[in-house]
């Protein structure tokens, strides 16, 4: 398809391409290779290459890909700064409708099942936050520790803590915040508002392999991360005087590495431990993306068919 045809398509219709998988599978590669073909360009759909400085652990596209396929959302806040899914879906949002002036086909790349659901079909407005109930609930997870109350989230609401990792301290609090000032569980939220809205006419292409073929590929990405300089990274971030109980630098990865340093864990036993947690956060992303009717899913070597997918999505 001439990109002339290309840009007629996009002018009248607010067409997007999401191309998302498990963390590992090859997303970068085959996106890189269909953004060339269509003249698109790559808009991130990942919550930890958003940060600055945190290049080796977040497996961002190198330098010379960014160079021959413009990127968009990849290093735009410092690792202590806010972020969530809402400033994520708005930030997006404004991109693509540049894009889409432009006549340029957005490709959504990514594995955060939860910022691509918020671009794609928005986030229920959260009632007021309650400063009181939020003080309590940080104070006791500094005392009992996060995991306590994640144990308190499955019994109040187990839909929400099935989504939400037992480390994540923010999405925790705000889900117990919200549980305690609504008398309502998040999930029930989430159920009433639907994420009903849909601007834009979406093509949602999944990457899948074996599960023995992806975990034999993430246990060699983390010894190619290793080799490659993270241990040094993660030096670099706290000498800077990034806080290792930051959102970010509690990521797979940055945490385990974190731990070695402060010969909490031996070498050995950090890298097993960093190597098992991508598995089963792998896992976790097949679960979210498997459960999307409307995911079409490919091999990361099928390139030529994922271009013919999206040939006639455009087409459509």
């Amino acid at each position: 398809m001439s990109r002339a045809n290309t840009d007629s398509l996009l002018s009248t219709q607010q067409k997007v391409v999401v191309l998302c998988g498990p963390t590992g599978v090859g997303k970068t590669a085959a996106s890189i290779s269909v953004a060339k073909r269509f003249s698109a360009e790559i808009v991130n759909a990942d919550s930890m290459q958003v940060y600055r400085l945190m290049d080796i652990g977040t497996a961002k596209p190198s330098l010379e890909e960014r160079r021959a396929v413009p990127h968009h959302l990849i290093d735009i806040i410092d690792p202590d700064a806010p972020f969530s899914a809402a400033a994520y879906a708005e930030k997006a949002r404004k991109i693509i409708a540049t894009l889409h002036q432009d006549g340029i086909l957005p490709l959504v790349v990514g594995g955060t099942g939860l910022y691509i659901k918020a671009l794609l079909h928005g986030l229920f407005k959260e009632d007021p936050k309650n400063p009181r109930i939020r003080s309590r609930l940080k104070a006791e997870a500094a005392v009992s520790g996060i995991q306590a109350l994640h144990a308190r989230l499955q019994r109040l609401d187990p839909e929400a803590a099935c989504r939400i990792h037992p480390n994540d301290t923010v999405r925790v609090i705000r889900a117990l915040e919200i549980c305690e000032s609504t008398h309502t569980p998040l999930s029930k939220h989430h159920a009433a508002h639907g994420f009903s809205q849909k601007p834009f006419d979406v093509l949602k292409i999944g990457l899948t392999l074996e599960r023995n073929v992806l975990y034999d590929r993430i246990n060699r990405r983390v010894d190619q991360m290793l080799a490659a300089g993270l241990l040094e990274e993660v030096e670099f971030l706290l000498k800077q005087g990034y806080d290792p109980t930051l959102k970010s630098m509690q990521a797979i990865g940055y945490r385990h590495i974190v731990r070695f340093i402060q010969k909490e864990r031996p070498w050995d036993e950090a890298v097993s431990t960093m190597k098992r947690d991508t598995r089963r956060y792998a896992k976790r992303q097949w679960t979210w993306f498997k459960a999307d009717p409307q995911v079409i899913w490919y091999t990361p070597d099928a390139v030529e068919d994922i271009r013919r997918a999206v040939a006639a999505h455009l087409e459509s």
